[in-house]
């Protein structure tokens, strides 16, 4: 007859120990392997293999460690745990390390039955980890059995590696280029979201009424929204069709009352507060109707909305937040500042010509077309608009814009040819469908005559090519030197694809035909834009990454579109911004330095430079009424305020018209014209009514649903389950320098590299599937970063980090295998003579296992969870006094004073595990206290509802296991009576 196994029981089968989980049945046991994670969970059937009880083996009392071996083993064993018993179940095996601040969306979400949040945390403070966060605990819990995440498709790719490599959730893209492969595979009548649970949709390809049915009947019962504000628009705006589809979308998904939605956005208002109500309105209805200058509506918003700018979170849980001290204090590195400078240049004569004739040409065509109709006053004024921001981009991008024919030609109505017109030739801060959008946008009307004028002033165009006759150019060549030579890696932004290639032309070397560029020799010179897909897109760029190397004097320069103005993350690489073409709205500005100054850049001070033209006639106008203003507001008030589109567009329009009437030499009267009084005068109001609303709201609207002070009980319970940062980096320190590793890298809270050709060949075999056999075979460094925000190909210094998990998982088996080939810095058993002991002190590691019944709307989940602890006490285990708990962990900080002769250190510790048996009373009473403070904790962090506890609890499974034991003896036993443990008096003779 077979033996009945309960959940959280050890047994041993194919050669290993594994615990027993709650979905085992008699005749099938779901097992995970003994400090392993989920991804290990086996089924065996114990008709067919051999399953026994396995009892875990003491420490042998002949394999003694040195002074390390204590806190090694624990952080290996901590570092393993991937199911902690405490409320977040998923921190423990997710590969990141979320700051403090980042886990008030996690506790909010907690409190509620339904999960509905907007996330409107500022740029480069971590929103996708904020909301992966939430998902994976919602996963993890059974709270939620399926995932969609809706962006734009440029972001897919990215979502999808986040969710992927962060937090261990695999999601299939349904885009436009990958549903048609994913229908195929499906059966019959079955949807494709039933198929597939997790998924990363495109919110343009899902919003058509086809795809969209499909998706509300069968949508997962977790949604997250990427740039959530796109969905929306305000109550006094005309809403274009694309707004109109994407909310209709949202609306129908938030109509089910169940299901858990994330909006997340940067920038909520988008300078209305009718859009902001909107936004409301899918998170909770009342909330698109309540006031919210009422003490009752401002609670109620609190419970679903957070927006916190870098300032509220740089240095948190600190004394000013309330604390009684610094102990928890946690200090982000954002960038300090931005250093913003503004450099202008000169059209060369001939450029100037070029562009006069232009100008004339184009007011022509406006004059006449006006006489025409609407219809062709439109098609001519969004022909004359691209004619001219692509003379003020470069003289490729005129020349290709010349011989292109216009957009909006085809139209058969003025309405047509604003829709087709408006998307190539302005720069709407809402839009997130960039694609496509950094096209030469064509300015030819009539194709009739090959060699019209706009076919001779492409021709003078292309003349124009290069730094002698083309003064931006050069202008862009000596600020580019200049950062070069500060050591800083640019991103150059350009408004059209053939101004970027133009530029990568004239800067790259060249190795085939040996041209040098203009740069130096070691400057790698790439560019990336919209005829990539976004995958490809971040290929190139890891590629320029790559070929610049790790040699202290390469140098990266990335020429871009607005391809990569939103959403892309290159703060790893880059450090500074160039504007090569002014943005018609000075958001697109934040948007693309965005990209570099956010949590992981490396520089305290982002360098943006702002290239403007001092005769076009158009760029010092944009940069003074709209990017100069926009800057200080947003130094006033700490975060971006957006302006309305349609005001950015009646200024831009104002300085285009006028231009066209008067021509450049005119253009000092412009700021006197009528026409543009009255479009910056609105511009003024609205823009400063926003930021007067935004400062109000930040006071307003401060996140107090969750109190600082419970966020530091939730990061100190973490940190005693799971360690901290500091415990890792002297555990990687300490256990590659034992294993033979080469460290390169002063002081303990430097950054550091590892060369690990002379570890255990068990080691390198572990790490060459982290980071890639070549760097093993090759014996290169890796990188070791104390910050968590890693590039590729580096390592950081957190417990989920997988270098750092290969690390530990291989001391962790060695110290368990005595036999095992090689250094083993880890022991179970160690004696330790010290001057920081009195009287023979016995630490103790323990590892304990609990149930957990935690209920969740799909029913109640059984869960076995491990944690690990030290105890110590003085005297012998029969006569045990038992220290406080920050005593036992001090033992570990503990040196040895003397040598200990180790046959005498194998009777002492020989003796003291003999009489171990004795504190098992107390290590279960300890395991009931801790499973009472879990129990507690659970409860606490989801207080806001009586349904979301009922029923839970937390048992400790007995006998604990003592993983090691360690016996500290004072190096002057006389100074006490009691120095020696009484039953192992007699070995000291």
């Amino acid at each position: 007859m077979a033996l009945t196994y309960s959940a959280g029981s050890l047994v041993k089968a194919r050669g290993r120990e594994w615990v027993v989980l709650p979905e085992s049945k008699p005749d099938l046991l779901v097992l995970r392997p003994l400090g392993g994670s989920d991804d290990d969970i086996a089924a065996v059937f114990t008709a067919f293999e051999t399953v026994e009880e396995a009892r875990f083996a003491a420490p042998e009392p002949s394999d003694l460690g040195d002074q390390r071996a204590a806190g090694l083993l624990r952080t290996a064993l901590r570092i393993g745990f991937r199911s902690g018993a405490g409320p977040f179940r998923s921190l423990a095996g997710i590969a990141v390390e979320p700051r403090a601040y980042q886990l008030v969306p996690l506790l909010m979400a907690l409190r509620q039955k339904t999960v509905r949040m907007l996330i409107s945390d500022d740029v480069g403070i971590g929103k996708t980890v904020e909301s992966g966060l939430i998902a994976s605990e919602l996963l993890a819990q059974g709270e939620a059995s399926g995932l969609a995440v809706l962006c734009s498709p440029a972001l897919a790719e990215q979502w999808q590696q986040e969710l992927r490599s962060k937090f261990g959730i695999d999601a299939e893209l349904v885009l436009s280029s990958t549903v048609t492969r994913l229908e195929r595979g499906l059966d019959l009548g079955q949807s494709l979201f039933d198929r597939h649970p997790n998924v990363i949709i495109s919110t343009d390809f899902i919003k058509s009424p086809r795809h969209r049915d499909d998706f509300v009947r069968h949508c997962p019962d977790l949604v997250i929204v990427d740039e959530a504000h796109t969905c929306v628009a305000a109550d006094d705006t005309t809403t274009g069709s694309q707004n109109q589809l994407r909310y209709e979308l949202l609306r129908r998904v938030a109509e089910d009352a169940d299901r858990h939605l994330l909006l997340v956005t940067a920038t909520p208002h988008s300078g209305k507060e009718s859009a902001f109500r909107n936004l409301l309105g899918l998170v909770k209805p009342e909330l698109a109707h309540v006031d919210l200058e009422s003490e009752a509506g401002r609670k109620l918003l609190a419970r679903h909305f957070v927006a916190r700018k870098r300032a509220d979170v740089r240095q948190y849980l600190t004394k000013e937040d309330g604390l009684a001290d610094d102990s928890l204090a946690e200090r982000t590195a954002f960038p300090s500042d931005r250093y913003f400078k503004d450099e202008t240049y000169k059209l060369s004569p001939e450029y100037r010509a070029l562009l006069d004739d232009a100008i004339a040409y184009a007011s022509e065509r406006v004059e006449e077309a006006d006489s025409r109709g609407r219809r062709e006053a439109r098609i001519a004024w969004w022909s004359a608009i691209a004619l001219l921001r692509s003379l003020v981009s470069s003289p490729r991008a005129a020349a290709q814009t010349l011989r292109t024919r216009s957009a909006a030609a085809v139209a058969s109505s003025a309405e047509e040819a604003d829709k087709l017109g408006a998307p190539l030739n302005s720069d709407a801060a809402d839009s997130d469908a960039m694609e496509g959008m950094d096209v030469a946008p064509g300015a030819e009307i009539e194709q009739d005559d090959p060699r019209s004028r706009l076919a001779e002033i492409a021709d003078r165009a292309a003349d124009l090519e290069g730094p002698a006759q083309d003064l931006k150019l050069k202008a862009l060549i000596k600020h580019l030197k200049a950062l070069l030579a500060d050591g800083y890696h640019p991103i150059v932004f350009c408004r059209y694809i053939p101004t970027a290639k133009y530029l990568a032309e004239q800067l790259a070397n060249d190795p085939e035909t040996k041209k040098r560029g203009p740069l130096g020799a070691k400057t790698v010179v790439k560019a990336v834009t919209g005829e990539l897909s976004p995958q490809q897109r971040i290929d190139n760029i890891e590629a320029l990454a790559a070929e610049a190397g790790e040699d202290a004097a390469a140098r990266r320069v990335l020429i871009a579109t607005d391809c990569l103005s939103e959403g892309v993350n290159l703060q790893h690489h880059f450090d500074a911004v160039v504007h090569y073409d002014l943005a018609w709205n000075p958001t697109r500005h934040d948007q693309r330095e965005g990209r570099v100054d956010r949590y992981g850049q490396k520089r305290d001070e982002v360098r943006v430079i702002t290239l403007y033209g001092d005769d076009n006639g158009i760029d010092g106008k944009v940069l003074e009424v709209l990017i100069k203003k926009h800057r200080q507001i947003k130094k006033d008030l700490g975060i971006s305020v957006s302006i309305p589109d349609e005001l950015s567009t009646g200024v831009t329009d104002a300085i285009v018209e006028w231009l066209l009437m008067r021509g450049r030499e005119d253009d000092g009267a412009l700021f006197g014209a009528d026409a543009f009084k009255v479009s910056t005068a609105k511009l003024d109001s609205d823009w400063n009514s926003a930021a007067e609303r935004e400062k109000r709201s930040q006071s307003r609207f401060a996140q107090r649903a969750i109190h600082p002070e419970e966020v530091a009980r939730e990061v100190a319970a973490v940190r005693e389950a799971l360690g901290g940062t500091g415990e890792v980096t002297s555990f990687v320190r300490e256990s590659l320098g034992a294993l033979g590793a080469v460290l390169r890298g002063e002081g303990a809270a430097e950054d550091f590299t590892a060369q690990v050709g002379g570890t255990p060949a068990g080691l390198r075999d572990a790490l060459a599937t982290v980071v890639g056999a070549e760097v093993i075979e090759r014996d290169r460094p890796i990188p070791f970063r104390n910050d968590p925000a890693v590039a590729r190909g580096e390592a950081a210094l957190v417990r989920t980090d997988p270098v750092v998990g290969a690390l530990a998982a291989h001391v962790l088996d060695a110290a368990l295998d005595t036999q095992a080939a090689g250094a083993r810095p880890a022991r179970r058993c160690g004696v330790i003579t010290t001057d920081a002991v009195t009287t023979g002190t016995t630490l103790l590691l323990v590892r304990y296992r609990f149930h957990l019944t935690l209920p969740s709307r799909s029913g109640e989940k059984q869960l076995v969870a491990e944690d690990a602890r030290l105890l110590a006490f003085e005297g012998s285990p029969k006569n045990a006094v038992w220290l406080p708990p920050e005593r036992a962990a001090a033992l570990l900080e503990a040196t040895a004073s003397q040598n200990t002769d180790p046959h005498f250190g194998e009777r002492m510790i020989k003796r003291v595990l003999g009489q171990l048996p004795e504190t098992n009373a107390h290590l279960e009473s300890y395991g009931d206290d801790l499973a009472a403070e879990l129990d507690a904790s659970h409860r606490r962090v989801r207080q806001a509802s009586g349904e979301i506890v009922r029923g839970l609890s937390v048992t400790a499974q007995k006998p604990a296991d003592v993983l090691g034991a360690y016996l500290y003896l004072p190096a002057d036993p006389a100074a006490s009576p009691s120095a020696v443990p009484a039953a192992a008096s007699g070995a000291s003779a």
